[in-house]
């Protein structure tokens, strides 16, 4: 734990001991107050204290949260929502509904398929999902299908994107497909579960007969793109599943081998219909697409079509 005067969502909830889902719900409820450096929520060690001390009195007093507190209001009067995902397009869309709505958006930086079962339990207002199905060969819907029974929702496309694998530079093991994956001279490194690049993974080796007890590497898991791209780079691996437009932040050659839906799920509530129309507004506006032109192995063509609703 750091010794600064404020810390990371991950270190609040190791320090309340409760999850990072948790530590996020007291904030979009008003409870824990946090504040944003760039991609990360931070919560001030004053704060922490004061709602640890709130927790203490809360019995003796008889005291209930506020009508605002369970609304998800911030200080400033504005709905606090959740979008969870990891993608950068997620926090150029999180910027754009800021802007244009009442609304204040916090980001959860979860992988698709734990951010799908969150929503399930009520705790996100917006996930992204990347989840490839391998019976059907279609992406997310099979998958939100399953999840969502009961809900109503909506599954809109934020971009397409190029998915396959991350090797080193020169690609000295000469890895090509997913079946070189097994080779007796290729090490790994793997998402963790619920992730759409573990999911992926997962399905390819299942279709083409792969024990994972064969890979070399399958149990080391990372927690995003970019560190299992820097993985291969710093020669900890031969190869990781990841995007194309990490490979140009880190020192490794891609391999594309599948286009990949990255796609929205919002819930269709009454609460949610301001909600809903920014973002179909966002995604398909000038200014938002071409900041999202500018990124590398993004495809627009679907961009804004709404997939599937109920």
């Amino acid at each position: 734990m750091n010794n600064n005067s404020s810390y990371t969502i991950e270190e609040v909830s190791q320090l309340l001991k409760i999850s990072k889902l948790t530590v996020y719900d007291l904030i979009k409820k008003g409870d824990l107050v946090a504040f944003r450096v760039g991609r990360q929520m931070r919560v001030e060690h004053e704060d922490l204290e004061r709602y640890k001390s709130k927790g203490k009195t809360a019995v003796s007093d008889q005291t209930y949260p506020s009508v605002e507190a369970k609304q998800g209001i911030d200080k400033n009067n504005k709905k606090q929502i959740i979008i969870s995902g990891q993608d950068i397009v997620l926090d150029i869309l999180s910027k754009y509904i800021e802007k244009n709505t009442d609304l204040t958006p916090l980001r959860l930086y979860e992988g698709s398929l734990n951010s799908l079962i969150s929503m399930y339990n009520g705790d996100c207002d917006v996930v992204s999902v990347h989840l490839f199905d391998g019976d059907t060969g279609e992406y997310n819907l099979p998958y939100v299908k399953r999840i969502l029974v009961n809900h109503s929702y909506m599954l809109i496309n934020l971009v397409c994107r190029n998915a396959g694998i991350y090797v080193q530079q020169g690609n000295p093991k000469n890895i090509r497909k997913w079946e070189d994956l097994a080779g007796a001279q290729v090490t790994i490194v793997n998402r963790e579960k619920g992730s759409g690049a573990r999911a992926l993974l997962d399905e390819q080796l299942r279709i083409h007969g792969i024990s994972r007890d064969s890979i070399k590497g399958y149990e080391k898991e990372l927690t995003s793109h970019f560190s299992i791209a820097s993985a291969v780079a710093s020669g900890q691996a031969d190869v990781g599943v990841g995007i194309e437009n990490v490979a140009k932040m880190v020192n490794v050659d891609f391999i594309p081998l599948i286009k990949e839906q990255y796609d929205l799920v919002v819930l269709k509530t009454k609460e949610n219909l301001q909600l809903l129309q920014t973002i179909k507004e966002s995604v398909s506006s000038f200014d938002y697409r071409k900041q999202l032109e500018q990124l590398h192995g993004y495809d627009l063509s679907l961009s804004g079509k709404i997939i599937y609703e109920t």
